[in-house]
């Protein structure tokens, strides 16, 4: 199905000179591969754990390529996270129940929790060089755009139509050409749209990956994060500005060389049988279609290694099975390898959490309990965030995916306002709240909605895109009215996607908890009881029985809501309602 580019004509002549386009991919090419070589020395060097970062708005642009470098490499170590671990998820059903259980747990970890470990661990393993802080870095903020990606993909493999999986089982699809040809473009507007909201999330958390303290030693790299929290600590209002100002630019340039592109790209994956008219347009993805080059490259060399692979899987699906072994002896084989590994992991996972454990010994009964007043503490206020935001986001969230023109006006606006980090108004509002008598308690609440509300919203319009056209045409055809059609077309539509966004959601409002609930403005700490303000207080003094202590807390009552609520409505997702 073909995409109107009639927006796209109207920027870019269709008699563009085909050369003036083959410029433009070279220049890209070209200053690519020389971003790789600065960063490559950069990484390579010897490391400077504590950097001096300079308020001169003459150093912004460094620090945000920085920055871009950073969140860029975290975002595709996610994606690849993401399809691997969803797919080995979706389709082994041994497993399935452990790795989402265990997914459950890693997002409801908090940040500072990976922080210390992750940053030693790093700086070890790569000694002597830069790159192992900025390893370090990089798996902080990956730890932080990762989970919903993983949750979107998984939830769409659940729920591609079994019409769509017979048909490639009739044409004797391999596992390879299903993935292609099946899998990846039946998940592509939801992969793409959490894409979107993990990069935000990235932003959003990139203050405290650049700059954070371990025990006693202090970590600063140099980038934009860490230029908006010096300026912020230094009461510099024109530097933090500036920084502002770099940032949306960042933003606007993302959504349109990227995200822009990609939206229009997937839109021709969406499930349905007659065309819906109104399509999202990018005129970089038309220069990038109409670049004589990348035509070249394309039919010279993606189609035929593609056209090799897929003849080669075929000949070796009919040849003959030859079969080197005898059966019995090949499944002992494997059965014996599985138990010793097994074995191995099960002596690991006993070792670290004898030694974990360790770490808990002579915490006093008056912290536990401090813990605990917390945690009820923190629990409310994240379910009051996730109502907040269900109450906005599934409307809005509609009211774009039905309609591509508001899309386009509204799907920049929205990305910016998400990708910038709230951490930066959080002074503000802090002191704001303080000036108004609200406080930090209930004024939490507000401060983790600017950080999760995005995973609802993004989902939903990426839902409401993937409802077919011909539903909706029915639901006019039969002079529906608002309810029913909110009953019977848009909610069961937009509900797998629904469902992720609020799982990922609930596990970014814990994880916001930890800068919510306990936020230090220059000499002064705001905070308030909450079991997030436990974990950042602990992360600061170097207390680690009481981080561990309160992040095994975190988990549980994030995995006890996964099971009792959450995989319920994953099931119910599955199962009824899916495009069957």
């Amino acid at each position: 199905m073909k995409i109107d580019n009639t927006f796209a004509r109207s920027l870019v002549p269709e008699r563009t000179w085909p050369v003036f386009l083959d410029l433009i991919v070279a220049a890209f090419c070209l200053a690519g591969f020389y971003a790789i070589i600065f960063v490559g020395r950069y990484w390579f060097s010897r490391p400077v754990p504590e950097v001096f970062i300079d308020r001169a708005p003459s150093a912004l642009p460094l620090y945000a390529f920085y920055s871009v470098v950073r969140t860029i490499a975290a975002y595709f170590l996610s994606l690849i996270f993401a399809i691997g671990y969803g797919y080995i998820a979706a389709y082994n059903k041994r497993a399935e129940s452990l790795m989402i259980a265990a997914l459950d747990i890693l997002q409801s970890i908090p940040v500072l929790s990976f922080l210390p470990g992750v940053m030693l661990a790093m700086i070890a393993l790569i000694p002597g060089r830069q790159l192992g802080i900025e390893l370090g870095a990089i798996v902080l903020i990956f730890t932080g755009q990762v989970w919903n990606m993983a949750f979107s993909f998984y939830s769409s493999l659940k729920s591609i139509p079994r019409e769509l999986r017979e048909a490639c089982a009739i044409n004797r699809f391999s596992a390879w050409q299903r993935f292609w040809q099946l899998e990846l473009p039946f998940s592509a507007i939801g992969l793409i749209w959490n894409s979107m909201v993990s990069v935000a999330a990235g932003w959003f958390i990139l203050v405290v990956c650049e700059m954070f303290p371990v025990g006693t030693r202090h970590f600063r790299l140099p980038g934009l994060g860490s230029y908006l929290k010096t300026a912020a600590d230094a009461g510099d209002t024109s530097a933090t500005v500036y920084g502002i100002i770099t940032m949306m630019v960042i933003i606007v340039l993302t959504d349109q060389l990227v995200w822009r592109p990609l939206i229009a790209w997937s839109d021709k994956f969406k499930f349905e049988t007659s065309d819906s008219g109104a399509r999202v347009t990018s005129p970089i993805l038309h220069l990038l279609r109409n670049s004589t080059a990348l035509g070249w490259v394309r039919e010279r060399t993606i189609e035929p290694l593609g056209e090799r692979i897929y003849a080669g899987l075929a000949r070796r699906r009919d040849a003959p099975i030859i079969r080197q072994m005898p059966e019995r002896t090949a499944r002992r084989i494997g059965s014996l390898s599985t138990i010793v590994l097994a074995l191995i992991a099960v002596i690991a996972v006993a070792l670290a959490a004898v030694r974990a454990l360790g770490l808990l010994h002579g915490i006093p009964g008056s912290d536990y309990l401090l813990l605990f007043e917390g945690a009820a503490a923190t629990f409310l206020r994240v379910n009051a965030s996730l109502l907040i935001a269900s109450l906005w986001t599934i409307p809005v969230g509609v009211a774009i995916g039905f309609n591509p023109r508001l899309a386009k006006i509204l799907q920049p606006i929205i990305q910016m306002v998400a990708s910038f980090p709230a951490t930066v108004l959080y002074p503000i509002i802090i002191l704001g709240l303080y000036r108004i008598g609200i406080g930090l308690g209930i004024g939490a609440v507000a401060l983790m909605l600017l950080g999760t509300q995005w995973y609802v919203l993004f989902n939903v319009i990426a839902g409401a895109m993937a409802i077919p056209s011909e539903m909706r045409e029915v639901a006019d055809l039969f002079h529906f009215r608002t309810l029913q059609r909110w009953t019977t077309v848009i909610l069961p539509g937009i509900f797998p996607y629904l469902v992720t966004g609020l799982v990922t959601a609930s596990g970014g409002a814990w994880n916001a908890s930890i800068i919510a609930e306990y936020y230090p403005i220059r000499d002064k700490i705001f905070t308030t009881l909450g079991l997030g303000a436990e974990i950042s207080a602990a992360s600061d003094a170097g207390n680690f029985g009481i981080l561990l202590m309160g992040t095994i807390i975190m988990a549980l009552m994030v995995v006890t809501a996964n099971r009792l609520l959450w995989r319920k409505m994953y099931h119910l997702a599955e199962t009824k309602y899916r495009l069957d």
